[in-house]
C-alpha cells in the first residue's frame, strides 16, 4: 500500500484506534511509530502464544524496553486488556496504541476497563482530499474509498473479494452466525436499505428470518465496522418526524459490491443510493478527524427530507445530496422547509453538476469540487466556497 498522509493525528496517548479492515490503521502505525514494538495478533503463532498465555505482555515489554507498544486487533485476545490496565498503572511513560477492527468483543471489557486512559479513535476510509489528485467521483462511486481496494492494482477484484473476506476471517472465525448462508442473503438484501429509513421487518422478510435474527445481523455488521446508522434531528421539532435512523453500508463501493443488479433495476438508483453514502462517509470522517459534529438526517412523516444535518457547537448544515447533473427547483424543498424551521442553518445542495449556484439563499455546489475541499483541517464553509 502506498504511504499517503492521512488526516489521523496522534492524540499523543494512550489510545484505542477502530477501523474496518484495510483503512490503513497499521500503515499508519508503521509510519508513525518506527520505533514502537509491534504486537500482530493476525500472526498465528503471536496469536496462539498470548492467547494460551496474555500475562506474557509484560515479559516482552521488560524485555524490549519500548516506551510504545502496539497491539494490532487486540480483539482477538481481549484477556490482553487486563495486562494492559495493570501495566498502566504500575509503569508510568509507557503508552499503549490498540487497534481493532471489532468492537464485539471489547464492549463490556476492555473499552469499558480502560475508559479514562486510553481515549477511542477511529480510521475511515480515505477522504478525496487524501487521495490528492488522484480522486475522481466516478471510480469512487463504482469502488468506494477503503485503501486497501484503491491501492491495489485491480480495485475491482479487490473489492469483490473484501467482503468475503470479512465472512471468512470475522463472522466464521469468530462464530457469530450458524448459518453464514442465511447471513449471506442478508448481507444482498440490507443494501437495498442503504440510504433508507431503516425497515428491519421488511428486510426479515426478504431474507426469511427472523426480525431478532436480523436485529442480530445488524449488530453484527456495527460491531464489525461494516455500517452505520444515522439517526433523526429532532431539536426543538416543530413538525411530526419519522422515529427511525437511516443506514448505510461504512463505503460506497462495499455498498455497490453487495447491491445486486438486473435488468429491471435502475442505475441511477443505484449510483444515487452510492453517492449519497459516499457524502455520509466523508462527513463522518470529517467530524471524527475533527472531534466536532454530528451527523443527523431530517424527515417529516409526510415524507419531506433533508439528506443530511450536521450540528455541532459551531456547525449547523443541512446538506441535500441529489444524482444529478442539472438543479431543479423540487430538489429545494427539504431544505427550504428544514430552513423554515431552522433559520440559523445553512443550506446547502450537492450534485453531479459543474456549476456553482445560488438558490433560493440556498448553495448549490459540484459534489466533486465539495468532496475535494472537505478536509477537517478548515470549516465545512470552506469546502462550500472552495
Amino acid at each position: 500500500m502506498a504511504i499517503r498522509n492521512r488526516f489521523f493525528q496522534d492524540p499523543k496517548q494512550s489510545f484505542f484506534l477502530f477501523g474496518p479492515r484495510g483503512t490503513g490503521k497499521s500503515t499508519w502505525l508503521h509510519q508513525h511509530f518506527p520505533s514502537a514494538h509491534f504486537i500482530d495478533l493476525l500472526a498465528p503463532d503471536i496469536f496462539r502464544s498470548f492467547l494460551a498465555r496474555p500475562e506474557r505482555l509484560q515479559e516482552v515489554i521488560e524485555g524490549t524496553g519500548a516506551e510504545t507498544i502496539i497491539i494490532d486487533e487486540v480483539q482477538k485476545v481481549p484477556e490482553l486488556l487486563d495486562v494492559v490496565h495493570l501495566l498502566m498503572e504500575r509503569k508510568h511513560g509507557l503508552r499503549f496504541v490498540l487497534t481493532g477492527s471489532s468492537a464485539r468483543k471489547l464492549k463490556r471489557t476492555g473499552v469499558d476497563l480502560l475508559a479514562g486512559r486510553a481515549i477511542v479513535k477511529t480510521m475511515h476510509p480515505f477522504m478525496a482530499a487524501e487521495t490528492a489528485d488522484s480522486f475522481t467521483l466516478e471510480s469512487a462511486l463504482q469502488t468506494g474509498m477503503v485503501p486497501l481496494v484503491t491501492e491495489s492494482i485491480n480495485p475491482r477484484e479487490t473489492l469483490n473479494s473484501y467482503v468475503a473476506i470479512y465472512l471468512r476471517e470475522e463472522v466464521q472465525a469468530e462464530g457469530l452466525v450458524r448459518n453464514i448462508g442465511a447471513f449471506s442473503r442478508f448481507l444482498e438484501a440490507a443494501s437495498f436499505s442503504h440510504g433508507s429509513v431503516l425497515n428491519i421487518a421488511a428486510i426479515a422478510r426478504e431474507c426469511q428470518v427472523q426480525r431478532k435474527t436480523v436485529e442480530g445481523y445488524l449488530q453484527i455488521l456495527e460491531d464489525l465496522l461494516l455500517s452505520f446508522r444515522v439517526p433523526i434531528f429532532a431539536r426543538r421539532s416543530k413538525r411530526i418526524l419519522v422515529a427511525h435512523p437511516k443506514w448505510y453500508y461504512f463505503d460506497a463501493g462495499v455498498f455497490r459490491s453487495l447491491r445486486p443488479s438486473g435488468p429491471i433495476d435502475s442505475p441511477q438508483e443505484i449510483d444515487g443510493a452510492a453517492l449519497e453514502g459516499l457524502v455520509a462517509q466523508h462527513l463522518r470522517a470529517w467530524s471524527a478527524y475533527r472531534g466536532t459534529g454530528e451527523l443527523f438526517y431530517w424527515r417529516t412523516k409526510s415524507g419531506v427530507e433533508v439528506d443530511f444535518v450536521l450540528y455541532g457547537e459551531k456547525e449547523f448544515y443541512a446538506i441535500e445530496v441529489k444524482n444529478s447533473t442539472r438543479v431543479q427547483g423540487k430538489m429545494l424543498r427539504g431544505l427550504r422547509s428544514f430552513c423554515e424551521d431552522y433559520p440559523e442553518a445553512t443550506p446547502v445542495l450537492l450534485y453531479r453538476g459543474r456549476e456553482r449556484l445560488r438558490i433560493h439563499n440556498i448553495a448549490c455546489v459540484p459534489c466533486q469540487n465539495f468532496l475535494t475541499a472537505l478536509s477537517p483541517r478548515q470549516t465545512i464553509a470552506y469546502a462550500i466556497k472552495a
